[in-house]
């Protein structure tokens, strides 16, 4: 069919709308002819073909129409229904006969202009008017001689239109029809010069029209489409015809005005993905300098930095200047962390703006007095529970680092926004309040929730997309100990051997800048990787597998180059962790005065990807792997970092060592019991003053006490002394030292070269053996009298103590204990 010609605004006339002139430099016309696309028609066709942006035919031979649902088009479907749904295969052969076509089609007179009036009657209302006169067939009526071809009427005159007219009303035969039925609904002739520019083109198939729109607006649209296909989004000429129809009636200047509720729900994606892509094109540091909303996009981040609640210019303008500089210096999320210094700021600016005459803006009268205001309306959030005591502390400590890193920048010369700030508008160290007492040990999940949560691992499977990378991914963050983004971010060749044959994690440190870091690995977790290589390999054949990554995520990723991102995975994961069971740990509560254990629920939302790099380190201190081995294990630069992972405070240590003290041991292997408030009243207040560790237990001998355990009268033959005991909490340490003496005891007797007296002082006594085995057998057979959920809590306790205990170096063996099992079926 031929397609009446609009008059958009070629390209050299657009030199004064640079920015319009620039996206259409940006549209690449090999792109254009994907869509056969010409600026005089102003129509695009998509092909059908195409990966990204076609809709495949229906599958009934015949049909030109795009498939909708079963690869069948709305017509045909309906007909296969009516048809008792027969096989498919079967139906897409049967003779479509005389169904109905949509479209339009030229006259089938040779050389005539008019459209034709139906796809039964293929003549213009003429050449139609002149059949039915003669008489005759319509192929006999198309090789007569006095048929001649006629001139077109012209184009419909409705702007979005890509059809002529099929007489002498203005409009083409579907728009004549419209505009009677828009009249009948109340509309006149002063409405109608509006009507012909929103109302909507009659489209067919896969053209999309984009005649009627503003230039920049399709010069946007094309830009946007490109962009898109080129990131390997997904676009249909449903939702953009149907975005495209919208645009027409909203009458505005540029795609980037358009208000996401004023859009149809389905097209809101495809309007803010394309809002988003245009508003990237031309973005530069410079010139985002000086807005004051920042596109990430100009610095290579994604998201906004945000300076409107900061009301002062000056402080605005600092912020700005401290925020360009920033930017380059920070890893991670570096957008989240720049606005959330922003956010302290802002409650600078509103403390100046509420508490000041001058709301602040004058920047030389300001003084210590506006940061005292400043700290006490802190105080007063904090007790009215508008902010935390955390984001107190971390406000004060962002305001106080902040302001001094402007006067380091030398904000503070002539002619920057800074000059005349007094000098003691600075916050002072002692302004700062005490850090919140932290009541739990890091953000390490029980053992107990750590076996439920592997155990229900293969649910993960069953979502609907990138169901097997997430499975993948929560296993690796559980084996591993990585951060989420590090995980996300693995390449599909991150699995790598040394030189003994063990296997190894390759993984980028993104927060610390450190690429190419080695992690020791298992057996089973280099299973898990190997088992998802080869299901990316299979779905990315093509894909050179340097480019591959190793959880690639499955929508808009042809690829598969993109990995899953750390959100959709901690989405992902939230909602598989809110469907599964409540996680049941033993609890102590107090019953009738007395401490009992209860299998209580435990809270789901502190189950979150981030908790698992604190149990990996936690699970690995309880092992007792030394704290530089693991400080290079968590890729930590500060033991101080590491220790933060794994440690437990006052109070949970106190309820463990109430759990393991009930089942203390006198030297003779003897329980010994007490009640419950002589536990907390006595025992705590002697562990803290009154007694001192020795190798597998505590001493409570004043002398000895006294000393720091280094003044031992009887030469730490504990088990012969009554002022040792010990607890179940020792059991390794005692299990070491009797191999140790059994040991000293077949060595020493082996000795050819030492006197008998020399051997009879160093010789282990059988005494000593004997008293060492009694306390162990004792030790184990109170272990055993304990039901599952007993023993349990009494594990879960002595882990806890054992991670607090100072390690004791008298000669003595240490003992590391084995890491928790949580996943028994898995081979090592």
């Amino acid at each position: 069919m031929t397609l009446s010609v609009v008059r958009l605004q070629p390209l050299e006339q657009e030199a004064e709308d640079s920015g319009t002139a620039a996206l259409w430099r940006a549209v690449d016309p090999k792109f254009l002819t994907l869509f056969d696309w010409s600026p005089e028609t102003g129509v695009l066709f998509f092909p059908a073909d195409h990966p990204l942006l076609g809709t495949p035919l229906c599958r009934v031979k015949g049909c030109v129409q795009t498939s909708v649902a079963r690869q069948l088009c709305s017509g045909c479907r309906l007909r296969w229904k009516e048809a008792g749904k027969p096989p498919l295969e079967e139906f897409a052969t049967m003779d479509r006969g005389n169904w109905r076509q949509v479209g339009v089609e030229d006259c089938s007179v040779s050389g005539c202009q008019r459209p034709f009036s139906s796809w039964r009657r293929p003549l213009c209302s003429t050449h139609l008017a002149q059949l039915k006169r003669r008489d005759v067939t319509l192929e006999e009526f198309l090789t007569l001689d006095d048929v001649v071809a006629l001139s077109a009427f012209g184009p419909c005159e409705v702007a979005a239109c890509h059809r002529y007219r099929d007489g002498l009303s203005p409009y083409c035969h579907a728009h004549r029809e419209r505009w009677r039925s828009a009249v009948t609904r109340g509309l006149n002739e002063n409405d109608e010069e509006r009507w012909r520019r929103t109302t909507a083109p009659v489209s067919a198939n896969n053209e999309v029209s984009l005649r009627g729109l503003p230039d920049r607006v399709v010069a946007e649209i094309l830009y946007g489409v490109q962009a898109r296909t080129n990131e390997g989004l997904h676009t249909t000429q449903f939702l953009l015809r149907t975005l495209t129809n919208r645009l027409r009636e909203l009458e505005l200047p540029s795609l980037t005005a358009v208000d996401p509720a004023h859009v149809s729900r389905g097209t809101r994606g495809l309007c803010s993905s394309m809002v988003t892509l245009v508003s990237r094109f031309g973005l530069t540091p410079e010139g985002e300098r000086t807005k004051d909303v920042w596109n990430g996009a100009a610095f290579g981040h994604a998201g906004r930095v945000g300076f409107t609640a900061i009301h002062q210019p000056w402080l605005r303008a600092a912020a700005k200047e401290w925020a360009y500089f920033s930017l380059p210096q920070r890893r991670g999320n570096v957008i989240s962390s720049i606005q959330d210094i922003l956010s302290a700021l802002a409650l600078l600016s509103e403390s100046l703006r509420l508490q000041r005459e001058d709301h602040g803006d004058d920047i030389r009268a300001l003084s210590r007095r506006d940061i005292t205001a400043f700290t006490n309306r802190l105080a007063f959030l904090q007790h009215s529970r508008n902010i935390s005591v955390h984001r107190r502390v971390r406000v004060v400590r962002y305001v106080r680092t902040h302001l001094a890193r402007m006067r380091s920048l030398g904000l503070t010369r002539p002619g920057q926004p800074l000059h005349g700030l007094p000098d003691d508008f600075a916050i002072l160290a002692e302004d700062i309040p005490d850090d919140p007492e932290d009541t739990e040990a890091g953000k390490d999940l029980p053992a107990e929730v750590m076996r439920q949560i592997c155990e229900q691992l293969p649910s993960l499977v069953g979502q609907a997309r990138n169901g097997n990378e997430n499975r993948v991914a929560v296993e690796l963050l559980i084996d591993t100990g990585r951060r989420p983004q590090e995980i996300c971010q693995l390449r599909w060749d991150c699995l790598k051997q040394d030189a003994d044959g063990q296997h190894v994690l390759i993984y980028d440190n993104y927060k610390a800048n450190r690429h190419g870091r080695r992690l020791p690995i298992s057996r089973a977790t280099a299973g898990v990787i190997t088992g998802q290589q080869e299901l990316i390999r299979a779905d990315f054949p093509s894909t050179p597998t340097d480019r591959l990554m190793l959880l690639p995520t499955r929508v808009a990723n042809p690829h598969g180059r993109k990995p899953i991102t750390p959100g959709w995975l901690s989405g992902r994961h939230r909602e598989w962790i809110r469907s599964l069971p409540e996680f049941l740990v033993p609890t102590r509560v107090q019953m009738d005065g007395l401490p009992v254990t209860k299998m209580m629920p435990f809270d789901k939302s502190k189950i979150f990807p981030y908790a698992y790099r604190h149990t990996y380190c936690q699970r690995h201190a309880d092992a007792g792997v030394a704290v530089d081995v693991l400080r290079a294990l968590m890729d930590h630069r500060s033991l101080d970092t590491t220790q933060a992972y794994y440690r437990v405070t006052e109070q949970r240590r106190r309820e463990a060592v109430d759990r393991v003290t009930e089942m203390q041991f006198d030297r003779h292997g003897k329980r010994i019991w007490r009640q419950a408030k002589e536990l907390l009243d006595s025992e705590h207040a002697r562990r803290a003053v009154g007694e001192v560790a020795v190798p597998y237990g505590v001493c409570t001998e004043p002398s000895n006490v006294a000393a720091g355990g280094h003044d031992c009268p009887v030469r730490f033959r504990c088990v012969g002394c009554g002022h040792f005991r010990t607890d179940v909490s020792y059991l390794p340490d005692l299990e070491a030292y009797l191999a140790d003496l059994l040991r000293n005891r077949e060595r020493i007797a082996a000795a050819l070269d030492a006197d008998d007296w020399a051997k009879a002082e160093a010789m282990p006594s059988d005494e000593e053996i004997r008293r060492v085995r009694r306390l162990i057998k004792r030790v184990k057979d109170g272990l055993d009298d304990l039901d599952a959920s007993q023993r349990a809590e009494v594990e879960e306790a002595v882990s806890v103590v054992r991670r607090g205990r100072q390690s004791v170096l008298l000669g003595m063996p240490r003992v590391r204990q084995p890491l928790p099992d949580l996943r028994p079926e898995r081979p090592l």
